[in-house]
This record gives C-alpha cells, sequence and structure tokens, in this order.
C-alpha cells in the first residue's frame, strides 16, 4: 500500500545546469566541454509547493528493467482505451509529486552503501478550475475530458525538473498528463552530487515511470485513475534527458514499444553507446537545437536527426543557447512552447490539421527556423 512520507526532499535547483558529454564525443573532448557547462548560471526557482507525496514500489511494473547493458522490453499495453474526448484547449494545471521506488535496481551512496533507485516524479495534469499561470497542487483532475495522453519528461545533468517548470504546465495545459522524474544521481541534489556515468541507467527509469504511471492510471482509486490513455505516450528531454529519452524511442538496448512519439530538446546519442538503429515504424521525431548551443553543439543533433526515418522535424533556435529556450528565454520558450504542442497534437491526439502552418508557428521574428520531413 502507498505511503505519505512526513514532506517532499527539496528538488530545487544549486548547481550549474545542463550536460556535460553528449553525442560521440572522444573522451578527450568532454572535459573541456564539463568545464564550460559547470560556469554557466543557473536560474533559481522558488521551490514548488507539494501537498502529495505517494510511494510506490515495484519490481519494474509492468516489465523488467535491468541495470546499464541490458535490454529493457516493456510489453505494450494490452488493451486500449477510447481516444481523449478532450473538449477544451486549455486547462487549469493541477500537481502531485510521486514518489516511485524501484526495488530490483540501486544506486550507490557516498558511505559505500546502496539503496534502492527512487524517482521522485512531478505530475502535471489538466485539471478543473480557472487557467492560471501557476502549478494547483491536488487540484482536482479533469477526467470527464479525459483521458489524455501520457508525457514522460527527461531533465538535464546537475538540474532538476523545476528548471522546465513553464514548458511542463504548458504541455499540461493543452490536455497532457506529464510526468518529470528527477534521475537519482544526476539531479542538482543527488547524494554525493551529480554523477554522469550514470547517464546510461536513466532509459530504464524512464520505462519504469511509464509503468508505474500506467499502473496509477489503472487502480481502481486514486488521484491518477482512469486519467491517462495508455495508448498514447511521447518520450521528451532535455540535453542528458533527450538522450535518455532519444534512447528509449530508438536504441535497441533500451527501446520501450509504449512510446509513440518522441521530443528531444538539445539532446544527442549517448556517448559510448551502440544500437541507434531508427527502423522502420519508429516513433515520429521532433529535435530542437539553440544554433549557439556550445554545450550540445548543433552537429551532434543533425547527426541523429538525418538517421532518424519520417516523419522527422527539426526546430532550430537561432542564436539560442543550451538552457534558456527551455525555461524563460522569450520568444524562443513561447516558440517551443507552441511547436511541440502542435506535434504532439498530430501524432498523440492525432488531430487532423494540427501541423498546418507549423512554419509560421516557428517563423517568430525570425528566432526559428523549422524544417519538416513528414
Amino acid at each position: 500500500m502507498p505511503s505519505t512520507p512526513s514532506g517532499p526532499p527539496d528538488l530545487t535547483p544549486r548547481r550549474t545546469a545542463g550536460r556535460a558529454s553528449p553525442g560521440r564525443e572522444r573522451a578527450a573532448a568532454r572535459a573541456p566541454r564539463r568545464q564550460r557547462l559547470l560556469a554557466l548560471a543557473l536560474v533559481t526557482f522558488a521551490a514548488v509547493a507539494v501537498a502529495l507525496i505517494i510511494v510506490v514500489t515495484g519490481t519494474g511494473g509492468s516489465a523488467r528493467h535491468a541495470s546499464a547493458g541490458t535490454s529493457a522490453k516493456p510489453t505494450p499495453p494490452s488493451s486500449k482505451r477510447a481516444a481523449a474526448k478532450t473538449s477544451q484547449s486549455s486547462f487549469a494545471v493541477g500537481l502531485r509529486v510521486l514518489r516511485f521506488v524501484d526495488t530490483s535496481r540501486t544506486i550507490p551512496l557516498p558511505d559505500g552503501s546502496s539503496e534502492p533507485r527512487t524517482l521522485v516524479t512531478y505530475v502535471r495534469y489538466p485539471a478543473t478550475g480557472g487557467v492560471a499561470g501557476t502549478d494547483l497542487p491536488s487540484a482536482p483532475p479533469a477526467r470527464a475530458d479525459g483521458p489524455f495522453p501520457l508525457v514522460i519528461f527527461g531533465h538535464g545533468f546537475a538540474v532538476t525538473p523545476a528548471l522546465y517548470r513553464r514548458l511542463l504546465q504548458s504541455w499540461a495545459r493543452a490536455g497532457y498528463v506529464v510526468a518529470a522524474p528527477a534521475f537519482p544521481l544526476e539531479n542538482a541534489n543527488a547524494p554525493g552530487g551529480p554523477d554522469e556515468s550514470d547517464l546510461t541507467n536513466q532509459p530504464a527509469d524512464m520505462s519504469f515511470v511509464i509503468s508505474q504511471m500506467l499502473a496509477a492510471d489503472r487502480a481502481g482509486s486514486g488521484p491518477l485513475a482512469g486519467l491517462i490513455d495508455p495508448a498514447h505516450i511521447a518520450a521528451t528531454g532535455q540535453s542528458d534527458g533527450g538522450d535518455t529519452a532519444l534512447a528509449v524511442a530508438y536504441n535497441s538496448r533500451f527501446r520501450d514499444p509504449r512510446v509513440g512519439a518522441t521530443v528531444i530538446l538539445s539532446g544527442a546519442e549517448m556517448p559510448g553507446v551502440a544500437g541507434f538503429t531508427f527502423p522502420a515504424g519508429s516513433p515520429p521525431l521532433l529535435a530542437t537545437q539553440g544554433t549557439a548551443d556550445t554545450v550540445n553543439p548543433p552537429g551532434l543533433t543533425t547527426e541523429f536527426f538525418e538517421t532518424a526515418r519520417r516523419p522527422k522535424y527539426l526546430l532550430q533556435l537561432l542564436g539560442a543557447e543550451h538552457l534558456p529556450p527551455y525555461s524563460d528565454q522569450q520568444p524562443q520558450l513561447q516558440i517551443v512552447e507552441r511547436v511541440t504542442i502542435a506535434f504532439l497534437d498530430a501524432y498523440l491526439k492525432h488531430r487532423g490539421g494540427a501541423l498546418r502552418g507549423l512554419g509560421s508557428l516557428a517563423g517568430s521574428g525570425g528566432a526559428a527556423t523549422l524544417m519538416a520531413d513528414p
């Protein structure tokens, strides 16, 4: 049975942000990039008020999730619920913080001991009430307008999901359940400090969170019961979280067949990890990249984008760097919000015409360009 701890861990970002070793770089080239990354200033956010934390223990949900180097192959949903009835175009944003514990895998602690992999997950969802620019902790879900597609989001190295709050809110406001876990060893407050060597364990984390979210949806009661459309799921992420989502969607070792669309924000193929095959029938891809990004240079996005199958889209943010377009930089953040929502509406909600005028959504004042290969 789930239990409720006395209070949530403080996951407000305190460290420098981003990622240190994207793509297929040589090891010698990665140290200078890490130094540039750690020199970036981090936007500090106020702590998010939390109304509920639920502890869920599991051994991999509906599938077995092994540690890095093994293949995680979850079982697709056995039954498909009717497509979402979403009649509103904008919802209030509810917030729940769930604590998922994967007892089948562990993390090392600084004192030499270990503990199960725990994923504190910020879940935003369409809620009833007036539309506002803030999260509404424990707000009643807009269940009558659901079920809603599920979007899993992975954060970058040495930050937390709080950095991307505005972007994640925009997705929930548009009619998506958005789950953003804090990765156990890469988040800003990881025990002993963020450790990027744990990156290859994160695809299994993302699949585990998908399993736990679907289990919460199938539950007879609870805040998420009956709220999620299990047949329509997207994997998304920024920087190292983008690497993670890319692996979950397209890597033969980590592919999760439940994922039906992918949004990669300044991400790359995991360094030193083979198996990015992009087979026929792969999920549709939207890649976003800042042209002035020195942490994840544009060439790393171009590398996987050129290999990917159609349909695929590349949003280039002209003159943008690594983190600001996904946190608070305007008009770039607004462009990212509009284009990602149109993409998700087209490939998860199957809304005819959702991609019509996509180029005009991107082309705001010469701040971005869009390459489409539908």
